[in-house]
């Protein structure tokens, strides 16, 4: 029995090795961004905005098919690269992309927030499918590549771009402040002078119940493969066991 326990402990862990580096074999976000918003940008990431210097416009400001280029920051060690899908208003987008929750992965109107000081989208997190939530880690970017013609194409899953997981597709509109409900808030107490304070301790009044009905904003969730590891937004290389571990202990700290 023990013998077995080890074994499929060793298997296990070496699933847990393997799995994230197998990145050359996976679907990787320049192919996806590039078919998606049709900016026809070649090469890693980290080059994309450099690139597109006379190519295509750039700037600071969400628009609907730009695409929002990271810079390499941990393990982005090659950056990556986002399509806006929606702007639901000055901080918050719904982007598209691929092979940043799990190897491969596409992930589809999905919610990212600017996190900057400036309101001008150089920091951003990002919603995390396998675990519902948006990512803990703030993310820098260099900003908004524009389109020529700003087009959201469909994408067809092609074996040679490498395997791909598609997790289910989010309703835009659940994001949507105008339509989610928002939690009420309790009436601020008015202030009391000291002969009032003196009054209520000799007698106290009646209490009066006050209720605020408190509606939680729901929360849209993936469907998630429960055999897919969790993946450290799109690490090229292979990674030891230590520096998975490493990663998962800090996230469940800042979480």
């Amino acid at each position: 029995m023990k013998r077995k326990m080890c074994w499929a402990a060793a298997v296990l862990l070496s699933g847990l090795m393997a799995a994230p580096g197998f990145g050359a074999a996976v679907l990787q976000c320049v192919p996806y961004a590039r078919t998606v918003s049709g900016v026809a940008i070649r090469g890693d990431a980290l080059n994309w905005w450099d690139q597109a210097d006379g190519q295509y416009k750039r700037g600071h400001k969400p628009k609907k098919g730009a695409v929002l280029a990271f810079r390499p920051y941990g393990p982005m060690m090659l950056g990556h690269v986002a399509v806006v899908s929606k702007i639901l208003g000055d901080r918050r987008v719904l982007i598209r992309h691929a092979n940043w929750s799990v190897p491969g992965s596409i992930e589809e109107d999905v919610l990212a927030i600017d996190v900057s000081e400036e309101g001008d989208w150089s920091q951003v997190r990002v919603w995390h499918s396998p675990t519902g939530q948006m990512g803990a880690r703030t993310n820098p970017t260099y900003g908004f590549i524009y389109p020529a013609k700003a087009k959201l194409h469909d994408f067809v899953p092609d074996a040679s771009l490498g395997a791909s997981v598609r997790f289910a597709k989010v309703d835009p509109d659940m994001w949507d402040d105008q339509r989610a409900p928002v939690m009420a808030a309790a009436p601020r107490p008015a202030p009391v002078s000291p002969r009032g304070l003196m009054l209520a301790q000799a007698r106290p009044a009646e209490p009066k119940l006050i209720r605020a009905k408190a509606v939680r904003r729901p929360v849209p969730r993936l469907e998630t493969d429960p055999f897919i590891v969790e993946y450290a937004d799109s690490t090229p290389a292979e990674r030891s066991l230590g520096a998975i571990i490493a990663d998962v202990k800090r996230d469940a700290a800042m979480n």
